[in-house]
């Protein structure tokens, strides 16, 4: 039997003790009430005592603070480093002439507000070792660590026109190696007309030595495929943006189409500056703010255009949704094309292009898909020239696995790993690949967003179209950022809303346009500006523009209506019907009318009609990936 614990003894000990209880109507048949368990009464002094304790932990939790919720705890210090920068400056430390490895700036611990900022305590642990201040090489500053770990921007006093004052400095430079540079410049598909293509002109003077304009499209990978052969289409579109800017002739080399974020055509393009470019000078990546430079950067330094040892030598661009994010120059070196790694990297390329789906390991399919969920046109971006890495040698002692029974396990300190560097027979003739700070976008709506509200309106996986049907007298907002009002027309017609699946569209009509526009402006329905009416206070109001199109068809859109960068909408009519349109953007920021449109038949990509709605259901179409053999199957 198992033995019962002293306390409950006590506890029989003290009860009452038990007496038969007679039922109803037991009395005459002299029946018992079974056995009742008793309540078990305290004494006296256990009760005193139990009230004491009771007291004394209520005044205890009255004078103590109230406990915050982690979760609570969160969002203040994610406030604190939203409202600036954590850790004390100190003014007497001169900056220290080395490089912040994410954004280029120079790191300094003397001024918060500006780039290259390390807190003075970390800037100090750092710069105090035997290296002295080339300890920091390799170092990221404050603003790219928030960045990169958290997704959170700090606000620099960094005037718009610093950006353009480095751009130009860097193409100015004198040609190296009897040679002017390449540019390869970098436009967003998606915000065509590119608003800094036409000032390229301007920053190619006569006094830059530039020996070519290579153009490229990216984020081709966010646009859905309305119609065979629209990726030829687009390539036309960039071309004639590049005309009408006064980019034509012996300047242009070449205009590519390219995803830097899924790979899409970037072996086509490796191998193009292979082939005509060679290793005949630098190459500088040109671009507006938010044109994936950086991102382009940092897949173009672990590809076969760099050299081998570059992946483990040069640290990675700092990627973000926030303007802006590239503050100097950044740069890996260009690898020498020479036959034999032509040939090497042909061969590559042959060998993967008769592989299926199938024939990938499990992390690359992995890797694959997840690609597939972020674009519809999906790369592979190998490397044929690797360098061999030596196996780490591990150095054990026994002597420290034996402690006695009376001491702690002893932890061999950690080794510190010293960085690779180049040495300067590899770099002494290496032509670079420079990576340059956008040059920012004027009268566009991201200019008046905060750090989350760009995270929203900026497009980062496929887009996936909606479509309304309209009539006239009603009105389309994409969320508090445009608004598209269908004034006069005789037949209703479509409206393809082309922006982040994260952005809400709302149907209204325009008796009570104005109404919801005033009641739910940076609420949670339009929840983009977002912050209640202390938020709309600041924001500026919609400014109106009246549009008039004709309808080519019930299948093919007339035109673009561009709300900034916020998307845009393509209006599909029926033929030769008139309408008059009436669209709204934030005063300050430009509404493009783009004729053609860029995807003519995207209202063709929708589902089933919503009974009851003026919504169709959307569709997306199927992913596509470059260099792999289709298998067949659907």
């Amino acid at each position: 039997m198992h033995r019962l614990a002293p306390a409950l003894l006590a506890r029989l000990a003290r009860a009452r003790p038990w007496a038969p209880v007679p039922r109803r109507g037991a009395a005459a048949s002299g029946e018992e009430e079974p056995f009742v368990f008793p309540e078990y009464e305290p004494e006296q002094s256990e009760v005193e005592a139990t009230a004491a304790a009771a007291a004394a932990a209520a005044a205890a939790a009255a004078a103590a603070p109230p406990r915050r919720e982690p979760g609570r705890e969160r969002r203040e210090r994610r406030e604190r480093q939203e409202r600036g920068a954590a850790g004390q400056p100190d003014s007497s430390v001169p900056p220290s002439g080395v490089s912040c490895s994410g954004c280029g700036a120079e790191l300094q611990c003397c001024d918060g507000a500006a780039p290259g900022f390390v807190p003075a305590e970390k800037y100090q642990s750092l710069s105090e070792g035997p290296a002295g201040a080339a300890g920091l090489r390799g170092a990221v500053c404050q603003r790219c660590w928030l960045l990169a770990h958290y997704g959170r921007a700090l606000r620099l006093q960094l005037p718009p026109e610093q950006h353009r004052l480095v751009v130009s400095a860097a193409l100015r430079r004198p040609p190296r190696h009897g040679r002017g540079p390449l540019l390869l410049y970098l436009l967003d598909v998606l915000e065509l007309p590119d608003p800094v293509l036409p000032q390229l002109p301007g920053l190619l003077g006569p006094d830059v030595p530039a020996a070519g304009l290579l153009v490229v499209g990216n984020k081709v990978d966010l646009l859905p495929a309305d119609s065979p052969g629209h990726l030829g289409r687009l390539r036309q579109r960039v071309a004639a943006a590049c005309a009408q800017a006064g980019l034509r002739g012996a300047p242009l080399v070449d205009v590519r189409l390219v995803s830097a974020k899924t790979g899409f055509g970037l072996e086509g393009l490796v191998s193009r500056l292979q082939r005509s470019w060679k290793c005949a000078g630098d190459v500088y990546l040109l671009g507006a703010t938010n044109s994936g430079k950086s991102t382009l950067f940092n897949t173009l330094l672990r590809s076969d255009y760099c050299k081998s040892r570059a992946p483990d030598a040069v640290d990675r661009a700092t990627v973000s949704p926030w303007p802006g994010t590239t503050l100097n120059l950044l740069k890996f070196p260009i690898i020498n094309p020479t036959c034999d790694r032509i040939f090497r990297r042909q061969e590559r390329l042959k060998e993967e292009a008769t592989k299926t789906e199938d024939q990938l390991s499990s992390e690359e399919r992995k890797y694959l898909n997840h690609l597939k969920k972020q674009g519809y046109l999906v790369g592979r971006v190998g490397r044929t020239f690797q360098r061999q890495k030596s196996s780490p040698v591990v150095d054990f002692d026994p002597d420290m696995l034996s402690y006695s029974i009376d001491e702690d396990p002893r932890h061999s300190p950690r080794k510190h790993e010293e960085r690779e560097e180049f040495t300067h027979n590899e770099v002494k003739d290496a032509r670079w690949c420079f990576d340059t700070p956008g040059i920012v976008k004027e009268n566009c709506v991201l200019n008046l967003l905060t750090e989350k509200e760009v995270k929203l309106v900026l497009p980062t996986c496929a887009i996936i179209p909606r479509t309304f049907i309209l009539k006239p007298g009603m009105v389309l907002f994409l969320a508090a950022l445009g608004r598209v009002d269908y004034l006069q027309g005789e037949k209703p017609a479509w409206f393809s809303v082309v922006a982040s699946n994260l952005l809400p569209v709302h149907i209204a009509t325009l008796t009570n346009a104005d109404a919801i526009y005033e009641k739910h402006a940076g609420q949670e329905l339009l929840k983009v500006p977002m912050g209640g009416e202390e938020r709309m206070k600041e924001f500026p109001p919609l400014v109106p523009q009246d549009i008039t199109l004709e309808g080519i068809g019930t299948t093919e859109a007339v035109a673009d209506i561009k709300l900034s960068s916020a998307g845009w909408v393509a209006v599909t009519a029926h033929a030769e019907e008139k309408l008059l349109l009436r669209a709204y953007t934030p005063k300050g920021t430009a509404l493009v009318v783009r004729e053609p449109p860029l995807l003519p038949y995207v209202s063709t990509i929708r589902g089933a009609r919503i009974a009851g709605t003026a919504a169709y259901r959307t569709k997306k179409p199927p992913s596509l990936v470059e260099n792999l053999k289709t298998t067949g199957r659907k």
